[in-house]
């Protein structure tokens, strides 16, 4: 995963003091001698790599993946010598995810947070959920999908059968208490989905970036994280408005 662009580091952050000082602590005490310790150090190492690359996003999450860890630890450490260093530590490492964290949602907030994810040819683990699964919360009530290839599947298949598909579509979300309104445009060429908590996700290739299966009975067939891609990228921004279609 990459991000797009390199963004300037927000200077009251100071990151390459704080990352070299938390390095040093992570030395002192001792940490990968045993499997979870081991599993925090490491989760952290590659937190503060992205951190040093601008891979905010990225970094925020290795931190809070990282910071769990430690607490684990913290749990299962008796001396009291060793709790305190794990405690300032911790505490170090939560201070510089909050920074972040601030930054980012002032990154939202403005309107210029763009996240940027490379599919590569054959990758799995990039299914609808993997993709979308951040975005979507309690807040979400509407979504709009631009697609101008939606009808297609590998087979390909006629228009009176695609709509008697998304029929069957409306119909099985009906019970579930979902609306699904569908128009179709002769002039659309834009491939976007959008959440109305402000969420919005390009993909190079619409929705359809999966490979087709071998066999009804092959890996991927049903669980879309197992199945390959086409290469395609994936450009995530954050507005504070979006419109209707």
């Amino acid at each position: 995963m990459t991000t797009s662009r390199k963004r300037s580091r927000p200077a009251q952050l100071h990151p390459g003091l704080r990352r070299r000082r938390t390095l040093r602590i992570m030395a002192k005490s001792g940490l990968g001698q045993d499997p979870q310790s081991t599993a925090a150090a490491t989760v952290l190492k590659r937190a503060v790599e992205l951190d040093s690359e601008s891979r905010y996003p990225q970094a925020l999450v290795c931190y809070q993946e990282g910071i769990d860890l430690l607490l684990q630890v913290l749990k299962g450490t008796k001396d009291n010598t060793k709790r305190c260093n794990l405690r300032e530590k911790i505490s170090k490492y939560m201070d510089r995810a909050e920074n972040i964290k601030k930054y980012l949602d002032q990154e939202k907030e403005d309107g210029k947070y763009h996240k940027q994810i490379k599919i590569e040819e054959n990758a799995t683990g990039f299914s609808y959920e993997s993709l979308f699964r951040e975005y979507l919360n309690e807040t979400v009530t509407e979504v709009w999908i631009e697609d101008p290839y939606i009808r297609h599947t590998h087979q390909g298949i006629e228009q009176a059968q695609q709509s008697r598909g998304l029929q069957e579509i409306e119909e099985s979300l009906r019970s579930h208490g979902v609306l699904l309104e569908v128009q179709y445009s002769s002039s659309i060429h834009d491939r976007e989905i959008r959440f109305n908590n402000g969420w919005m996700i390009k993909i190079g290739r619409g929705l359809d970036y999966f490979k087709k299966p071998q066999s009804r009975f092959s890996l991927g067939y049903c669980d879309f994280d197992l199945r390959p891609c086409h290469e395609t990228t994936v450009d995530i921004f954050h507005k504070k408005h979006t419109k209707n279609i």
